[in-house]
């Protein structure tokens, strides 16, 4: 099993097919979709909102949401 790196960010553009621009709070900026869970939940996300992803160490340029903090 794989380990992913768990970060936290603020959402910052809402994208086409459920794809999002997070800004992370180190002002990196990655690429995040929702995960399975989140869909099957219907849970919105919106601009602004404060979100948990984790991160593959081998692509630091994607991440997959979580969790939704606020």
């Amino acid at each position: 099993m794989e380990d992913h790196i768990e970060v936290e960010g603020c959402i910052v553009t809402v994208l086409a097919g459920t794809m999002f621009r997070v800004r992370l709070d180190n002002d990196h900026v990655v690429l995040a979709t929702i995960a399975g869970r989140m869909r099957k939940r219907f849970v919105r996300l919106t601009t602004g909102d404060r979100v948990k992803m984790e991160m593959s160490p081998y692509d630091l340029t994607k991440a997959r949401i979580v969790w939704r903090i606020g």
